[in-house]
C-alpha cells in the first residue's frame, strides 16, 4: 500500500499524470479540482473568472480544507485494507506536502512524490490551450497574473521533506 502526492507547478499535468498512473499503481486518484467542483460548483459561478477566486478567497480555501479532510481519511481507509491512493491536491508548498506526509508516517503508511517537472514554457502553453479548449481537466480559467501567483509561491520537492521523489520529466 501507498500514497503517492502528485506534485507540479501549474499546467504540469498532474491530473492526466495522476489518472494514467492509477491503472499501472493501481490506485484510486482523488482530485481536488474534481471534488470541489462536484461538491461546490452549483455555489459558484459557472465559470468563474480567477477574480472570483481572489474575491472568495476565505470562502474557497475553506471549503477545500473541507475536502482535503475528506480524501485524507478516505486514503487512509484504503491503505489499511492495502489499496493505494493517488492524491492530485496541487501540493504547491512544502507546509502542504508534510501536513499529509506526516499523516500518514504516524500511521506507517508509506509515501512517495512523483514531480511532474515541466518547462514553465510548456505549462503555459498547456494552460492556454486548456483554458481555451475547456476539455476534460478543465475546472476554471487560469490567467497570466493567477498563472505568475502560482510561480510565485510553488515549491518544487527535495529528498530533504523525508519521502522518496519520483521525478517525471515532459
Amino acid at each position: 500500500m501507498m500514497i503517492v502526492l502528485v506534485v507540479g507547478s501549474t499546467g504540469a499535468g498532474k491530473t492526466t499524470y495522476a489518472r494514467k498512473l492509477a491503472p499501472d499503481l493501481p490506485g484510486v486518484v482523488y482530485s481536488i479540482d474534481n471534488w470541489m467542483k462536484s461538491m461546490f460548483g452549483a455555489d459558484m459561478p459557472e465559470d468563474p473568472q480567477p477574480e472570483w477566486f481572489y474575491e472568495n478567497q476565505q470562502w474557497y480555501v475553506q471549503r477545500i480544507a473541507r475536502c482535503e479532510k475528506m480524501i485524507t481519511d478516505l486514503a487512509t481507509q484504503r491503505a489499511k485494507v492495502g489499496q493505494q491512493s493517488i492524491l492530485d491536491l496541487g501540493f504547491s508548498t512544502e507546509e502542504h506536502r508534510k501536513l499529509f506526509i506526516d499523516h500518514f508516517k504516524d500511521l506507517d503508511i508509506p509515501v512517495s512524490i512523483h514531480y511532474l517537472d515541466v518547462d514553465v514554457d510548456e505549462r503555459k502553453r498547456r494552460v492556454r490551450n486548456r483554458n481555451a479548449v475547456k476539455g476534460d481537466t478543465y475546472v476554471m480559467t487560469v490567467d497570466d497574473s493567477l498563472f505568475g501567483y502560482m510561480e510565485e509561491i510553488f515549491e518544487s520537492p527535495t529528498t530533504s521533506e523525508g519521502v522518496e521523489v519520483h521525478w517525471v520529466g515532459e
